[in-house]
């Protein structure tokens, strides 16, 4: 792998040119059970019309909270028409509620019925953020993800969402004024993630549901609504709902002993009725007397709401047969936030039949929820009670077998996928003989596409990296699973995410004594770390990685470390560029690495044109375009291509420049590489402008940035707009 890979690998199957040999320990794995469970939701439309609707339905009946919906309608801000210009009503032109109160009393249904009933009220759209599925498990939330989150919702492709959160928030306010929109944020752990996300658009809402502590954002403007549990008659209501009105009318003073017991928390009379529903013979009695009984609590809850919660879950879960109880108590360690029946039979070490058979009594349970396409997640108690019984009754060395267990099995994968996106990339880790064991799940028909799968699973393998590094003895699965990982941030720049899961591949490295693979990762760090501003954090790294580098005396490890400080120094000393990149070309060479070759001709060529020279980088280039054509390495070519039209323009050699980016952008197109061809295309405009230029293809060429531009949400769209209608011209 190379620098160039940082900015969008070719998915393009090619021999392994990877020479030299790493030592260090062996990964051995056993089978890899179920395959993977693969469900990506189809991404949502790009452009400025996008209307979003992604506020989770209600399942069930909501009981008793019209006191709660009407104080949401009475917050609701002025009327989006409604404004005379004068001081009549000077309320809030942007609506702001934060629901607190305790887990599994039911803010989420209610925020949901809510905006079912005011779907008319938010013409443009409902947006919806999970901040518990962003934590991935962990105590705090990335609010920068949050308000990426909100950008796609909006219709702006990753390949133009700003890299600061500044940057995202002020690019949120843009897009979402004039457009009146419901915003809600779900299990906000800390306040001041939630008011930077306020959309700008009069009539627009923002809710945020969390604990107590968003009762700070009164601070902000927001109205504060305490979500309380039911009272006896409400919960009662539930109780019948669920189980059968004739069964509670039998017996109402059980019922009501067992109203009592579960306090009111909508989720523990759900487990309750789902136990009475399941069990004909289980009489509301015999449910009471047990609880009643019940000794046990969570003994990581605080609150006395909880407590009769966890004395539900501990019933059904003492009804469990041995096997679905041993899944159940190893899920709860699983440091993902949801999983598949392939990561169940990894993580408990089952055959798929078996692991089936016990997610299926476990749903029947309501221990775990199933959401569509196989997946499985606990609601948040649940999975805290599930670790509590696994920390009593399986100890520290099962939990370590089984984040073992389940590192290979997201390593295995996550190898697969990176050779499936390009084979002939630079790797570290020697795991070819081992994955030839493997069923790859990305060939044949109906695959799902590599990049689609580490997007929907990226949350879950950071969160086995975490837990992975935790552990003294898996530093080399951590280090081997980082660098197949961030295949995905090529594609999709979580920053963050990006950074932490190098950050720890490198330590793990360093740890167990790898410099080859120590190199590789902290050269790697240095592009997210530039790409967040933080150049002379990505300085250490890459002098850090020389260092590694050489101790390792790998060539192509040595070469890609050049290639990044080439990519470093091109923003302040185009001389140390080329110098950089020259070696990266020698190292390559001696390496008989001749794809890396080509990309550094290709980077040395850019960085001699800027440096004002470009006869020189024409030659440069012209053997770069020939060595990748002859790779069949297309997409990286036709860059080539585009560099090579460019230079042409700066020596005024217009006819040679057009023909150059006339087909590079043909090319791109057709490799569906748009911002590359839009690219082209704005440097076809800008040469094409002169006086012996034809307006008409001039234009052709900007309104087809444009559409690219606009299609993903570009700031670089309103410039070409001005420039289209005779406004500012767009910088060149």
């Amino acid at each position: 792998m190379t620098a160039e890979d940082a900015d969008g690998p070719d998915h393009t199957a090619a021999h392994n040119d990877l020479s030299g040999i790493v030592n260090g320990p062996v990964v051995q794995a056993g089978t890899i059970h179920g395959g993977i469970t693969f469900r990506v939701d189809a991404p949502p439309p790009v452009g400025a019309n996008v209307r979003p609707d992604e506020i989770p339905p209600l399942t069930v009946r909501l009981i008793n909270r019209s006191e709660g919906l009407a104080r949401l309608d009475g917050w609701l801000a002025p009327d989006a028409d409604d404004d005379n210009g004068g001081d009549e009503d000077d309320r809030a032109s942007v609506g702001f509620a934060a629901l607190h109160g305790p887990p599994g009393v039911g803010k989420t249904a209610l925020v949901s019925r809510w905006s079912e009933r005011g779907r008319k009220r938010f013409p443009d759209g409902q947006i919806y953020v999970d901040f518990a599925n962003l934590r991935g498990g962990t105590a705090g939330a990335d609010v920068s993800e949050a308000a990426r989150c909100c950008l796609r919702s909006l219709g702006i492709d990753d390949a133009y969402i700003p890299a600061t959160l500044a940057e995202r928030i002020q690019r949120l306010r843009s897009r979402s004024a004039g457009r009146r929109l419901l915003v809600f944020l779900d299990n906000v752990s800390q306040p001041g993630q939630a008011a930077a996300l306020l959309p700008k658009g009069k009539g627009s809402f923002l809710v945020v549901a969390g604990g107590s502590g968003v009762g700070e954002l009164a601070a902000d403007g927001a109205k504060l609504m305490a979500v309380v549990p039911l009272d006896r008659d409400s919960a009662l209501e539930v109780l019948a709902d669920r189980c059968g009105a004739e069964r509670v009318a039998a017996d109402p003073a059980s019922a009501e002993r067992l109203v009592e017991l579960c306090d009111g928390l909508p989720v523990a009379l759900h487990v309750v009725a789902a136990r009475l529903a399941t069990k004909p013979r289980l009489t509301l009695a015999a449910l009471a007397a047990e609880l009643a009984d019940e000794p046990r609590r969570l003994a990581g809850m605080s609150l006395g709401k909880e407590r009769s919660v966890a004395a539900a879950f501990d019933l059904a879960y003492r009804e469990l047969d041995p096997e679905p109880a041993r899944l159940y108590r190893l899920m709860g360690w699983h440091p993902g936030a949801t999983f598949d029946a392939g990561v169940a039979a990894a993580a408990a070490d089952l055959d798929p039949g078996r692991t089936a058979d016990a997610l299926d009594a476990l749903t029947r349970a309501s221990l775990l929820e199933e959401a569509p396409g196989g997946r499985f997640r606990f609601h948040d108690l649940v999975r805290l009670h599930a670790g509590e019984r696994a920390t009593e009754e399986d100890g520290p060395a099962e939990r370590t077998a089984l984040v073992r267990r389940v590192t290979l099995h997201y390593l295995a994968l996550a190898a697969l996928a990176d050779r499936a996106v390009r084979r002939d990339r630079l790797r570290i880790a020697e795991l070819d003989q081992w994955l030839s064991d493997v069923h790859d799940p990305f060939v044949g028909p109906g695959a799902p596409p590599p990049v689609d799968w580490l997007e929907a699973e990226h949350r879950n393998i950071l969160g086995v990296l975490r837990a992975a590094a935790r552990e003294e003895t898996l530093h080399t699965e951590v280090w081997q699973l980082a660098e197949a990982f961030t295949v995905l941030f090529f594609h999709h720049r979580h920053l963050g995410d990006w950074r932490e899961s190098l950050e720890l591949g490198a330590a793990a490295a360093a740890e167990a004594m790898v410099p080859a693979a120590e190199a590789r990762l902290r050269s790697l760090l240095s592009r997210p770390l530039m790409d967040l501003g933080e150049y002379e954090a990505a300085r250490r790294e890459l002098d850090a990685a020389e260092a590694c580098a050489e101790v390792s005396d790998h060539l192509v490890v040595r070469a890609s470390v050049q290639e990044f400080s080439g990519r470093y120094w091109d923003r302040t000393d185009p001389v140390r560029a080329m110098e950089a990149y020259r070696k990266a070309i020698d190292l390559n060479t001696a390496a008989n690495e001749g794809r890396g070759a080509a990309i550094a001709s290709y980077f040395l060529g850019c960085a001699q044109d800027a440096a004002g020279h470009p006869r020189d980088a024409l030659d440069t280039l012209r053997g770069a375009h020939d060595d990748l054509v002859a790779r069949e390495d297309l997409r990286m070519a036709a860059r080539a291509q585009v560099a090579i039209g460019i230079a042409h323009g700066h020596l005024k050699e217009t006819d040679a420049a057009v023909r150059a980016l006339s087909e590079a952008a043909e090319i791109l197109r057709k490799e569906e590489a748009t911002h590359y061809e839009a690219q082209a295309r704005v440097a076809l405009a800008d040469i094409q402008k002169g006086p012996q230029g034809d307006p008409r293809q001039v234009r052709a060429h900007l309104e087809r940035a444009l559409e690219i531009y606009e299609a993903g949400g570009s700031p670089l769209a309103e410039e070409l707009r001005k420039r289209l209608t005779g406004g500012e011209p767009a910088a060149e």
